[in-house]
């Protein structure tokens, strides 16, 4: 049985000779792992189609046990990020995220909306793909149902200080007053208003904003450290993005 629907390829695996693995995230089934036979060949256009990081129209056949995509058109190619190794290697990070945290054959249009959003962004914008990675962690740990307190401290109810302090284990907020924790995540005002931003403002408006200097770092930590410490998997991705952001620093 055949079904259409949209899907972005997030990883790619040859499989022996001339055939591939893909792992998809699709719309109608949410991730899912197809197989594209002959997908070495030039004259084959699922080799164009099926790549990492393309947004297609997808024709996948269901067998037993298994998935094979037949046809493929593609939406969106997101051309320009293969021009940036920084931001190619955040997007296949991105892509991990998705393929690695995310349960097989559970259907997420908001999660799906996100990723494809933060490529978009990454892709058309020079929005500074730090800021970019750490909207897209928060976002994405409160769609998985990771969702933390941070309307105000979690003691006293105070709604801000400058710093606040988040806690990652704990996924929640303590102002200056409250703050004894020493695996807290400092915050100053502007990057809790940017947090607050992230997690709570409407979907299309969640990269509706600047931060930088030492809020964007201190922002940047709180999101990684959140997302790494609720998650069982390893992500080689992030380690070969930081290897060419900080060598670029130096460029």
């Amino acid at each position: 049985m055949n079904q259409v629907t949209d899907g972005l390829i997030l990883k790619e695996q040859p499989i022996k000779e001339k055939d591939k693995l893909v792992t998809v995230f699709t719309r109608s089934k949410g991730i899912i792992r197809c197989f594209v036979r002959n997908a070495k060949s030039i004259k084959n256009s699922l080799s164009h189609t099926t790549q990492t990081l393309n947004y297609s129209r997808l024709s996948i056949y269901e067998g037993r046990g298994s998935y094979i995509i037949d046809e493929a058109e593609s939406i969106a190619m997101f051309y320009d990020l293969r021009m940036d190794l920084e931001k190619l290697s955040l997007a296949n990070y991105l892509c991990e995220i998705c393929a690695r945290m995310m349960p097989e054959e559970q259907p997420s249009e908001e999660i799906l909306s996100l990723i494809l959003n933060t490529l978009y962004v990454l892709n058309e914008t020079d929005k500074n793909p730090l800021l970019v990675k750490s909207v897209f962690e928060l976002r994405f740990m409160a769609l998985s149902g990771f969702m933390p307190d941070i309307i105000c401290c979690d003691n006293c109810k105070e709604y801000e200080t400058d710093p606040m302090f988040f806690l990652p284990l704990e996924a929640k907020i303590l102002c200056s007053k409250c703050h004894e924790h020493e695996d807290a995540c400092m915050l100053s005002l502007s990057a809790v208003k940017a947090l607050r931003t992230a997690l709570l403002s409407d979907p299309k408006r969640i990269f509706a904003f600047e931060l930088s200097g030492n809020s964007l770092l201190q922002l940047a930590d709180c999101a990684e450290k959140y997302l790494l410490i609720h998650s069982e998997h390893e992500l080689p991705s992030l380690l070969l993005y930081k290897d060419i952001r900080d060598m670029n620093k130096y460029e």
